[in-house]
């Protein structure tokens, strides 16, 4: 699959629309031979402030663990952002196109007394104004190790004018995303 691929595609993902406010995400994570091996929830705020988009993770795991990750994105060109949070090796990078948004980046995850860095290549898909689905493969070494789904909605009542002008949008948009894609 490639970010091309979803050029002109409807409607149009904007990370710091779609996660500005509260959200709530439900995921799975399956091994490499497709045993889903744990289920969880994600409570969400994020904040865009016009530079960064700070999202608080909560996470609620069947059994009761919880974690927190808090993830600070940065625009850092048009269609292009790159993001930090504790446990990420380096920065995380991207980019959206369309409805789709593409990032990469190495998560540090504890693994007994120690940590292993695991390389997770993410794929979003913006459904509707509430909901995207976020697929992330994890791999070691090159070998797939897991994959984890997670299916996010928005709270309805942070619909914007923004998003129903975006899925919505001319032709005039549409060549202005093949001109930053390539």
């Amino acid at each position: 699959m490639k970010l091309e691929d979803f050029v002109g595609s409807k409607p149009i993902l904007r990370l710091e629309e779609y996660f500005d406010g509260r959200c709530r995400a439900w995921g799975v994570f399956e091994n490499r031979s497709g045993k889903i091996k744990r289920q969880f929830s994600v409570d969400i705020l994020g904040r865009w402030d016009g530079k960064t988009l700070v999202l608080e993770e909560d996470f609620h795991f069947v059994g009761g663990a919880t974690d927190r990750r808090v993830w600070q994105i940065r625009i850092t060109q048009p269609n292009s952002y790159e993001g930090v949070a504790e446990g990420v090796v380096g920065k995380a990078k991207g980019r959206v196109c369309g409805q789709a948004f593409h990032w990469r980046y190495r998560f540090a995850i504890p693994f007994g007394n120690r940590q292993i860095n695991i390389d997770f290549d993410d794929w979003m898909f913006l459904q509707s104004e509430e909901v995207l689905i976020n697929r992330a493969t994890m791999r070691k070494f090159g070998f797939v190790v897991g994959r984890i789904w997670l299916f996010f909605r928005r709270d309805p009542g942070l619909a914007t004018r923004q998003f129903e002008r975006d899925s919505h949008a001319s032709d005039a948009s549409d060549q202005r995303e093949i001109q930053t894609v390539g």
